[in-house]
């Protein structure tokens, strides 16, 4: 891992391991489309439910790596792994050439029991780091506050721990609300956080998933975003425009406002992806980031 002055924004997405044979299939043709992006890298996600990271997560990230020649970034769960199980993946990592690691908590599941030797993200990010040092190590945050987070002031005391313990950069979680990431961003940098912030954007292009996220998450709802799904609720092509429209409008102004990167949640659809890049591949090839970007 290197740490670089990068001369433009970064671009990365994030692609999640599928349940069944034929929807792994369908996500390798997904990847497939997506390789003329060109993404700086692609996220694979983990569950904690999972039972294999290594035929998951780890497998699709090699192929990611080896197929497409796009740098991967795994995300490995602090709640339920033991430290031998991390060497065990780190070890498997380093044999596939795969640097760069997303370390997260988790989600909590009432029926399974938590491992003792990692209670927080933090954790597993020094183990990581006291492991191998050269591994990059993203972590996540909260523009809107982590939800167990008691204060703002709190969250930002955890995050600041977790850049202690390594995090070589830090990717958002969703926010529909550009105003909060920029408050959020201050917040940082005036608690002496200087690693890259790159931004999260899920495009909502479905009632289902609006539905999901309203449901599940804390995220404020502007009344543009409102709008949008009041009017087309019942349209599913003008809902998906208008939430791909939605989404590119975040990027323009968070890359014209010299954020470090964006991070595309795309749900494994290669064609989300690829209008997102479509409408926006000049911003990123123009513009200076305020923060160096990590480069893996």
């Amino acid at each position: 891992m290197t740490i670089l002055s990068s001369q433009k924004a970064s671009l990365s997405f994030e692609v999640f391991p599928p349940s069944t044979k034929s929807t792994i299939a369908s996500l390798y043709a997904s990847l497939s489309q997506m390789e003329d992006l060109r993404p700086d890298f692609i996220s694979v996600t983990c569950s904690n439910r999972q039972l294999s990271l290594e035929e998951s997560t780890v497998k699709i990230a090699t192929h990611i790596q080896r197929r497409h020649q796009v740098a991967s970034l795994v995300h490995l769960t602090a709640a339920y792994l033991t430290k031998s199980q991390v060497d065990t993946v780190l070890e498997s990592l380093q044999e596939k050439h795969i640097s760069h690691i997303l370390a997260l908590r988790g989600d909590l599941y009432d029926e399974l029991p938590r491992s003792p030797d990692f209670q927080y993200a933090g954790d597993l990010i020094a183990y990581i780091k006291e492991w191998d040092p050269s591994f990059a190590i993203s972590a996540a945050c909260y523009p809107e506050g982590h939800p167990e987070s008691a204060t703002t002031l709190a969250d930002i005391s955890h995050l600041r721990d977790k850049v202690a313990a390594g995090a070589d950069q830090l990717i958002t979680q969703l926010f529909l609300d550009n105003e909060l990431f920029y408050q959020f961003q201050e917040k940082c940098w005036l608690a002496g956080i200087n690693v890259p912030l790159i931004a999260g954007i899920m495009p909502v292009v479905n009632k289902r998933q609006a539905e999901r996220i309203i449901r599940g998450t804390r995220v404020k709802l502007p009344k543009k975003f409102l709008a949008i799904l009041e009017k087309y609720a019942d349209n599913p092509v003008a809902l998906r425009d208008a939430g791909l429209a939605y989404a590119i409008d975040q990027i323009v102004d968070l890359v014209t406002q010299g954020v470090s990167g964006i991070h595309l949640y795309t749900m494994n659809q290669a064609g989300i992806a690829r209008s997102i890049y479509e409408a926006t591949q000049s911003l990123f090839a123009s513009t200076e980031p305020n923060r160096t970007a990590v480069i893996s």
